[in-house]
């Protein structure tokens, strides 16, 4: 339920209408704009709570949000909302590159994968020190070890740090390493770590799962939201279908679908939505003409040898002639690179 408050409207009258929502059972979000404040009821709606509070003073109008998820949607929050990482903007008018190793394996592998992500042009470090294999035999990462070589190599570069973690236990190791807290797929649903991501004031990149709808990859935003952390960032990384001649179907029509039901920035995973290095740029391109916020691309400087992903990532090379593209196309729909 959504509380429109007129221009004319005092602090006292704004603070009684908070009240009786709190009084109701409400959570109450805020929202003060130039010209009126906004108050986000959420909770159990009954059509008979309107009438509580049509005509108390300095009210303007009651509307009754019909989509399930309040916070994320564009009904509470018009505006794009933009999400600070480390000081990068996701969500205005700049495409934000993420970039680096699938996989953390050695500090000269992320150093040098730094280096030429940061040469290039990206903003965001990205490298996995916990991996969710579908295998158990398969390499699991370095652990906290390696977060802390990619807190090292990204410093040195001047880049934020992206990462997954996988349960909430992890949250609190971190927290001094890792800017931006990455929800893999299969965690998407993970709704006792959603609410304890809530919790956190880190912002939250969330990967929609790989048989997810988009409303319920927006509700699963929603839990992280409705704790109190409004830094989420949505990812795009593919969904799974019957083609077999990529390992995921990126769905690029999400996108702008994404853009008009919510205020959320949204990046796409070409690495992972296609599987395949050569398929990677053409993706990314029309994941950046699409409208995305930003993009998240493997690079590593010898992914022959990876010990994770190495056939869809990029070759440094291969990556700065991507950026290159980027540079052409991304202003092309009215953004920066």
């Amino acid at each position: 339920m959504l509380i429109v408050m007129t221009p004319l409207a005092t602090a006292p009258e704004v603070d009684a209408v908070i009240a009786r929502l709190v009084e109701k059972g409400y959570d109450v979000h805020r929202s003060t704009g130039a010209e009126r404040t906004v108050l986000g009821a959420v909770g159990h709606v009954q059509e008979s709570d309107r009438r509580f509070f049509e005509d108390m003073p300095g009210v303007f109008e009651v509307v009754r949000i019909s989509e399930p998820y309040k916070l994320a949607g564009r009904t509470f929050q018009p505006r794009n909302s933009i999400v600070s990482v480390r000081g990068v903007p996701v969500g205005g008018d700049e495409v934000v590159v993420m970039a680096g190793p699938c996989t953390i394996e050695t500090p000269g592998q992320v150093r040098e994968s730094a280096r030429a992500v940061a040469k290039a042009g990206a903003r965001i470090l990205r490298g996995g020190a916990f991996k969710p294999r579908t295998s158990p035999y398969s390499y699991q990462g370095m652990g906290v070890e390696g977060w802390k070589i990619l807190r090292e190599a990204a410093d040195e570069f001047d880049l934020a740090t992206v990462s997954e973690v996988m349960d909430a236990s992890q949250i609190d190791d971190a927290l001094p390493y890792v800017d931006l807290l990455q929800v893999g797929a299969r965690n998407m649903q993970n709704f006792t770590f959603l609410k304890e991501l809530g919790k956190t004031r880190k912002p939250v990149l969330l990967k929609r799962g790989l048989s997810a709808t988009i409303e319920e990859w927006l509700l699963s935003a929603e839990y992280v939201m409705a704790g109190g952390n409004r830094d989420v960032i949505l990812c795009e990384r593919g969904i799974r279908t019957f083609e077999r001649y990529t390992r995921n179907t990126l769905d690029i029509s999400a996108i702008p679908v994404v853009k008009k039901l919510s205020h959320l920035p949204i990046v796409a995973d070409p690495s992972h939505g296609t599987g395949h290095r050569e398929q990677v740029a053409p993706m990314a391109l029309a994941a950046a003409a699409a409208g995305a916020d930003g993009l998240l691309i493997e690079v590593h400087p010898d992914p022959d040898r990876a010990l994770c992903d190495g056939p869809q990532s990029l070759l440094p090379e291969q990556f700065e002639k991507l950026m290159d593209q980027l540079r052409i196309v991304v202003p092309a729909v009215g953004k920066r690179l």
